[in-house]
């Protein structure tokens, strides 16, 4: 069985788009995108291993969800991407934060 990941993003298609670029880890991918979603993916899914949320959003909701997340899993860590790296970053700082976390391995480093 594959571990979870839950990705929190201001847009859904930027969560597919991450989670389509990440198809090779052995990750199941849960998106959500409001503090109602995140509720509900927590409470239904007792498998996530981390929390990893994009910039995008904005330092209230951020803190929200933070709230959220912590009061309903205080077991799960949760990973905060930068505001400096822009939206390209987003994949690097996921794989990185699964690789270490999850899959407990150095992330792969492309050649060149």
């Amino acid at each position: 069985m594959k571990p979870v990941v839950l990705l929190i993003g201001k847009l859904p298609h930027v969560i597919g788009d991450v989670a389509r670029q990440l198809d090779h880890l052995p990750i199941e991918w849960l998106g959500a995108h409001d503090a109602g979603e995140v509720t509900r993916q927590l409470g239904t899914e007792p498998r996530i291993a981390c929390v990893i949320m994009g910039a995008g959003l904005d330092d209230a909701t951020r803190g929200r969800l933070i709230g959220v997340i912590a009061a309903q899993r205080p077991d799960l860590s949760i990973h905060l991407k930068d505001r400096a790296s822009g939206p390209e970053g987003l994949v690097p700082f996921v794989e990185r934060v699964v690789a270490h976390e999850v899959l407990n391995r150095v992330p792969e480093t492309p050649a060149g």
